[in-house]
């Protein structure tokens, strides 16, 4: 028996410990540690619920957007203006919520996990005139490689050309995230932390001049999309094609729905979204969700036994650092008693059962380019494929909603504070289904939970012994070199972990980072 401990696992957001038990090279138990106490949502007692979707983006500056979104639904519904959104309002949010996704997904992509498949050193060789090759080369031969060492070394398997090309698009890939945050800046006001989205709409008013600014940086970024980032997918996926088969996970998977395209329902999982809500497993059999089946187990983490078990809305943020048998701050969110991956995967997963003419064009068409079954999507590279088309998905519908906004129009809609309520905020984050929870008590928030993404993918056992979505892609792994385990690496950086999230505030005093070791 072995054991390999990566401590802190990077290029991810937050920190992340994870520990596996090898046999004979094969991992057979997995251990998933968030190591940042769980917090925001004690912060939030006793405020004024207009400040939730102000803090709550706070939990983390990648991806706030996501936050403030369903921190803004969840005070909708609260407030009872739920279906009162002009369509102004609803515009906007989509806009920024998806200028968010798309820079979100071109910083996973290409400077999160693209180092695990591409060989910077390769660059040393090249002879041209791309300015951003030329840079890299010259840090190679000065010896100053960071950030792209320290790495796990071996297995690169991409032609010393395409090497290349993936470094130059590494660099440019900066700019486009870049675009994509002015993007999200023209309607939120600024990022991180937009301070636009807001009950009952947004804040932001459209104008021809800031739609036109939107539209010229979408457009340069539907181009980089359709000829840079979904070709550099497909050309690892076929340079590493055996990832469909490594990684598999859990094998259920989750979707809240994203994008609203009309709000006539009040009830969030039955409102008429992009992207679908629903569950599924590995015969792609679409099923409904039911928010009372969603409950929170803290067995194996540093809480309160007495938080064991509850619905969210119920839940209490209550820490016991020296709790016995457990090993991560890390809640364990379970739906009907069962272990659900959430993510790129799950909403395009679903919104494909649900027969949408284009999410299944466009799966379908990777699919047949690898001649894969759709099984092959709970991996590796399925994760890396989900994300990358849904990005494209985004990005392609963006102009309509931009050529539906009417400037002169209201933008949101009036509302009281209620002494007492109880709201429920739900939508698929970048990282997968982010639900948040209110409830207000002589007009200030009594209580406030969030189950982010991250807790669904990495989070610890519960009490019935079941690992977490990432534990379970972990196990069954071969390794090939257990002192060079990029495998491990790749099948977390395919969740894109946001440990930020997962546990929300930090207190590394006593912490110990940076420690590898096998043995």
């Amino acid at each position: 028996m072995g054991r390999i401990i990566i401590d802190p696992i990077t290029r991810i957001e937050g920190h992340l410990k994870v520990e596996a038990v090898t046999e004979n090279g094969v991992i057979k138990e997995a251990r998933s540690t968030g190591t940042l106490f769980r917090g925001i949502e004690v912060i939030l007692q006793g405020r004024d619920p207009r400040d939730a979707q102000r803090y709550v983006q706070r939990i983390c500056g990648v991806c706030p957007t996501s936050h403030s979104t369903a921190a803004t639904l969840n005070l909708d519904s609260a407030f009872g203006i739920a279906d009162q959104i002009p369509e102004n309002g609803r515009l906007l949010r989509n806009l920024i919520l998806g200028a968010a996704h798309i820079a979100d997904h071109i910083l996973h992509f290409y400077h999160l996990c693209a180092l695990d498949y591409v060989d910077v050193t390769k660059v040393a060789s090249y002879q041209g005139n791309n300015s951003a090759l030329n840079s890299v080369k010259d840090f190679i031969e000065r010896g100053e490689l960071g950030p792209f060492v320290p790495r796990y070394e071996g297995d690169y398997r991409l032609s010393d050309e395409a090497n290349q090309q993936a470094v130059a698009h590494y660099v440019e890939a900066f700019n486009m995230r870049r675009k994509g945050q002015e993007m999200l800046s023209i309607f939120g006001g600024k990022m991180p932390h937009n301070c636009a989205i807001m009950p009952g709409g947004v804040t932001e008013v459209p104008t021809v001049d800031k739609i036109a600014s939107f539209l010229w940086r979408l457009n340069e970024l539907r181009d980089f999309i359709d000829n840079v980032y979904l070709p550099d997918v497909l050309a690892v996926a076929g340079a590493y094609s055996d990832y469909f088969e490594v990684g598999k996970g859990c094998g259920n998977l989750l979707s809240f729905g994203s994008f609203d395209l009309d709000v006539k329902e009040t009830d969030l999982l039955k409102r008429d979204r992009l992207l679908k809500q629903g569950r599924l497993s590995a015969d792609l059999k679409l099923e409904p969700v039911d928010t009372d089946k969603i409950t929170e187990q803290v067995r194996h983490s540093w809480y309160s036994e007495s938080n064991n078990g509850r619905h969210p809305s119920e839940g209490q943020t209550t820490p016991e650092p020296e709790k016995a048998g457990a090993y991560s701050w890390i809640k364990s969110p379970r739906y009907d008693g069962k272990v659900y991956e959430v993510g790129p995967l799950a909403r395009m997963a679903v919104t494909y059962a649900s027969g949408d003419p284009k999410v299944k064009a466009m799966v379908d068409g990777v699919l047949s380019h690898f001649n894969a079954q759709p099984g092959a999507l709970f991996s590796v590279l399925g994760r890396h494929a989900a994300r990358a088309l849904y990005t494209k998905l985004i990005a392609d519908t963006m102009p309509e909603w931009l050529l539906q906004l009417k400037p002169g129009e209201p933008v949101c809609a009036d509302y009281e504070i209620p002494e007492e309520s109880t709201g429920m905020g739900l939508v698929d984050a970048a990282r997968g289904a982010l639900g948040h929870w209110i409830e207000i008590k002589e007009g200030k928030i009594a209580n406030y939970q969030c189950v982010v993404p991250s807790t669904w993918n990495l989070c610890p056992r519960d009490e019935q012994g079941q690992p977490g979505p990432v534990e379970q892609a972990l196990e069954g792994t071969r390794i090939r070199d257990e002192s060079n385990p990029f495998e491990i690496v790749r099948i977390i950086r395919s969740f894109d972990p946001c440990i930020a999230c997962a546990v929300h505030l930090v207190t590394p005093k006593g912490k110990d980072l940076g420690k590898f070791r096998v043995c």
